[in-house]
């Protein structure tokens, strides 16, 4: 029975996907919020979000509607449009464990810090004024979790296991900068739901490259639907 139902959600999963390549963030809120529920969002969004899709969304229990997931989407493109302007940012549109759409923001750690630094530079304290002000402000309904990553380089006379405790405590120094800042720039402490370091896991790109290191150095933040802005979409009263 269990392998039946894992097969049905793959293949609901493939359905979306073929179903939602063009289609703007409130039409597939609808598409996905049409009683998928918690089990095909993790599905997904382990899909789209490397991993992190799934670890992301309000506890609601149960699945969303169709009306809620199109309202939802309709703010999620917005925001995603507003988060697009600010410079060295990178936006995704993502799936949470819901089946919502989400937003996934990437600052690449080039732009954000000097080499095992986990200091803001000015031009990124300068984006981030912008993200906080633009974006996270006028979407305080919005929940936030925040990752930092590092490449695999290893530390001056360390082991590799050494190594990657290093960039795990480095990757959460750098995560917690990013948070602090943007609560500095008026951001809810209520709305940054987690800070988290994962050093070197989950490279987006080859660590055998310059190039790819320095994708691999970057803070995600993903901002999803809150159980509150859950509530009002379900009630019709969200704007």
């Amino acid at each position: 029975m269990k392998k039946t139902s894992c097969i049905a959600i793959l293949l609901s999963a493939c359905l979306v996907f073929s179903s939602c390549g063009s289609m703007s963030n409130t039409a597939k809120g609808g598409a996905i919020g049409a009683g998928s529920g918690a089990a095909l969002g993790a599905v997904l969004g382990g899909i789209i979000g490397h991993g992190k899709g799934a670890a992301i969304g309000a506890a609601v229990g149960t699945a969303v509607g169709a009306g809620a997931g199109v309202l939802i989407g309709k703010k999620m493109d917005k925001a995603a449009a507003e988060a697009a302007q600010i410079q060295g940012a990178q936006v995704e549109q993502v799936t949470d464990n819901n089946g919502l759409q989400a937003v996934k923001v990437t600052f690449d750690s080039g732009i954000l810090f000097n080499t095992s630094s986990a200091s803001l530079s000015s031009s990124a304290k300068s984006s981030l004024s912008k993200f906080a002000n633009n974006v996270l402000n006028q979407n305080r309904d919005m929940d936030v979790n925040i990752y930092g990553y590092t490449d695999n380089t290893g530390w001056k006379g360390c082991t590799a296991e050494e190594s990657a405790q290093k960039n795990i405590a480095l990757s959460q120094e750098r995560a917690q900068s990013v948070a602090s800042y943007l609560l500095n720039c008026g951001v809810s402490t209520s709305q940054i739901k987690s800070v988290d370091g994962m050093g070197e896991s989950d490279p987006i790109a080859s660590n055998s490259t310059a190039a790819g290191r320095q994708e691999n150095r970057r803070v995600e933040v993903y901002m999803y639907a809150s159980q509150k802005m859950i509530q009002e979409a379900e009630a019709g009263t969200l704007r």
